[in-house]
């Protein structure tokens, strides 16, 4: 973890900016606003790009995909640019925290992979990129997106040990055990061999 010198105020101002920016949910506004229908009430119900394919609509859910990897993004580089270096860590956890919790929807929210690979990028983009990387290879040989999820994030910590970026241990162990705990009903059908391909309409 970075030294800690910025002020708990604004610390605590910086994490619920982020919270608050994390929370937007953008696949439920586009499939809205494109009028696909309720997100919550298509395939798995999810808020996330996945299930925004589910729909048919491909621009929707890539919109979807590069907005809420944005929001972890855009936290981080903010806080980083106005505040410092351990600001931007609590940025990308909180707009993390948003995206899986979100205040405008009971807290009930997605799953954070595209948030979870936005943060690293803007982070430490060598290891952003390289999460990105295993995801895509995963997908391509898969078709399962949450088992490319999950690889992606089980490969974060080795990526940072290549790259030399052990400030982050702290922040990418727990935002990968977040993203374990909102795939465990994936991993459950992953196990059962039930997992459905991407792009398929049922969850």
């Amino acid at each position: 973890m970075p030294e800690i010198v910025t002020s708990p105020l604004l610390l605590a101002v910086v994490a619920l900016l982020s919270y608050l920016l994390g929370s937007v949910p953008f696949g439920l506004v586009i499939t809205r606003l494109l009028g696909l229908g309720d997100l919550r009430a298509i395939g798995s119900g999810n808020i996330g790009a996945t299930n925004v394919l589910r729909t048919g609509n491909k621009a929707a859910a890539l919109a979807t995909l590069v907005l809420d990897a944005a929001k972890g993004g855009i936290a981080v580089m903010i806080a980083r640019a106005a505040v410092g270096a351990d600001a931007a860590q609590l940025a990308g956890l909180c707009a993390f925290l948003g995206h899986l919790f979100p205040l405008w929807l009971g807290f009930k929210g997605g799953k954070g992979v595209a948030t979870f690979l936005g943060t690293l990028l803007a982070l430490a983009w060598p290891v952003g990129l390289a999460c990105c990387a295993v995801w895509a290879v995963t997908a391509a040989i898969s078709r399962i997106s949450s088992l490319s999820a999950l690889v992606s994030a089980a490969s974060a910590v080795m990526w940072l040990v290549v790259f030399g970026q052990g400030r982050m241990v702290v922040l990418v162990f727990v935002l990968t055990l977040l993203v374990y705990l909102r795939h465990w009903p994936n991993l459950q059908r992953l196990k059962a061999g039930t997992e459905p391909k991407i792009g398929a309409k049922n969850p």
